[in-house]
């Protein structure tokens, strides 16, 4: 079973587009928008390893999220993405992200 990497993002398109651009990562990408969508997540897929944080929703957001996110999953790691890098950053970042929580995933 591949680890399953959690993205949360403002736009929709985010979890496609950085699928896409890291297809080559062994793992499993799931996406949420908002709050409700994040706790269904965390709520019905206990493979989830990660989640990922764009910097596109505003910081009393990403708050809220990493406190829901500590409180019902203690188990996984919470990653919150710069601003400085722009949405073009993310999927760099994602790597990033999966290269270290997921030691298999390593390229060099």
């Amino acid at each position: 079973m591949k680890p399953v990497i959690l993205l949360v993002g403002r736009l929709p398109g985010v979890v496609e587009t950085v699928a896409r651009a890291l297809g080559d990562l062994p793992v499993e990408w799931l996406g949420a928008h908002d709050r409700a969508e994040v706790i269904r997540q965390l709520d019905t897929e206990p493979a989830i390893t990660c989640v990922v944080i764009g910097a596109g929703l505003d910081d009393q957001l990403r708050g809220d999220l990493v406190g829901v996110i500590a409180s019902r999953r203690p188990d996984i790691t919470i990653h919150l993405k710069d601003r400085a890098s722009g949405p073009g950053g993310m999927a760099d970042f994602a790597r990033q992200v999966v290269e270290i929580v997921v030691p298999e995933a390593r390229t060099g």
